[in-house]
């Protein structure tokens, strides 16, 4: 098993001033398949051995952190979570860029 602090993950910081409605929106159209929860700041849904953290603590960011344990497997999740996130914010033209970390 691969310890988390060596698993590969990534950090996104969207700029929107909707980024608790993002969260909650992700949190509860994920929720429907897989396991996600949230609170007022934070979410959490568990792809299966894919985590996304969400975070909209900071005013008019969304923080997301992404952990897999393959670089596929997060470019994968990356992939869906940014997909998603952009739909439901149609109206807005979010720069997602995803930073890369172990």
């Amino acid at each position: 098993m691969t310890d988390a602090s060596t698993k590969p993950s990534s950090i996104a910081r969207i700029a929107t001033p909707k980024a608790r409605n993002y969260m909650i929106q992700l949190c509860k159209h994920f929720g429907h398949k897989v396991e996600a929860s949230y609170t007022d700041t934070t979410g959490r849904i568990a792809f299966g051995d894919r985590i996304c953290e969400l975070d909209s603590s900071q005013t008019d960011v969304l923080a997301i952190t992404l952990h897999a344990e393959s670089e596929p497997s997060l470019h994968a999740i990356e992939d869906v979570v940014a997909r998603h996130l952009v739909r439901f914010a149609f109206k807005e033209d979010l720069a997602i860029q995803w930073v890369g970390h172990a």
